[in-house]
């Protein structure tokens, strides 16, 4: 049996139809320059795109 890798644990969530959601980049730091528009996308989780789903599944296989 494989180990869940923790790194994509923290990185990722699977929702209850089996989707796997991301966290937007860029909300650290330097959000003054940043327009509105920006800040209020950056703060919702997105999709992950069809090239990175078979990898971060296999990476959190425990549970699917």
């Amino acid at each position: 049996m494989q180990k869940t890798k923790k790194a994509f644990v923290k990185r990722f969530k699977v929702t209850a139809s089996g989707k796997i959601l991301r966290r937007v980049s860029g909300r650290r730091h330097l959000m003054r320059c940043k327009s509105s528009r920006q800040l209020r996308a950056s703060g919702m989780d997105r999709t992950l795109g069809a090239g990175m789903i078979a990898q971060v599944k296999r990476a959190i296989a425990v549970g699917l």
